[in-house]
């Protein structure tokens, strides 16, 4: 289990920490918004354990970031904030689980261990092109049935273009689908993932539609 921890509270934020690695799990701890969006693009994590209260942007940003990006990863929102609208604020954003602080660290466990199993028991479509295969649950691609090894980048542009087959996904659409809306990204970031999803699955499997951006399956 590899957890992420999104609280600026450092000292509890170090109880959590040290009770999760007591439990042989592993986890990462950030303490603001943008800190934890990176994390999330570079790390695939069991679940997010997560605070609203943080410095800068709240952490429901953090959670729409994810789920604007189809990401399914399990989330618990972390929060002192427990009257009702809060609780309904952060699970309309798509949050998993809600714990009022504080809490016990058994429960959080319970809650954790609670999301997780149902994160794999969710019932998602496969997304598929040609002998392509991706489980959005598993964060896993195949093709003709073998295992391919994608970067965190690579597998999120190869999700944006599976989610629109035929359609053209435009650059600044997969610049977000990676980072969503940061502003450091390099002129040929998207150009350097497509080469390397061309090199994995087939020189074919991506076409580009000059001035416009690119498609899985063809233009429309």
């Amino acid at each position: 289990m590899y957890l992420l921890l999104v609280e600026d509270d450092a000292m509890l934020a170090e109880a959590i920490c040290d009770g999760i690695r007591q439990h042989s799990w592993d986890i990462d701890r950030v303490g603001d918004a943008l800190a934890a969006r990176a994390a999330l693009v570079d790390h695939p994590y069991a679940a997010v354990l997560l605070d609203i209260g943080l410095p800068g942007d709240s952490g429901l940003t953090v959670l729409r970031f994810l789920r604007e990006r189809y990401d399914t990863i399990p989330v618990i929102v972390l929060t002192a904030r427990g009257q009702l609208s809060d609780r309904i604020r952060g699970l309309d954003a798509g949050a998993d689980d809600y714990l009022i602080k504080p809490f016990e660290l058994g429960e959080l466990l319970a809650r954790v261990r609670a999301v997780t199993r149902r994160s794999e028991g969710q019932v998602v479509p496969l997304l598929s092109y040609r002998d392509v295969v991706l489980d959005p649950v598993k964060r896993r691609v195949t093709k003709a049935n073998e295992p391919v090894a994608l970067s965190a980048h690579e597998y999120r542009v190869l999700l944006a273009l599976l989610k629109r087959p035929g359609h053209v996904v435009t650059r600044d659409d997969l610049e977000k689908a990676i980072y969503g809306d940061s502003a450091a990204v390099g002129s040929n970031t998207v150009s350097v993932f497509i080469h390397q999803l061309r090199r994995k699955l087939g020189d074919d499997i991506i076409n580009t539609v000059h001035g416009h951006g690119y498609t899985m399956g063809g233009a429309p």
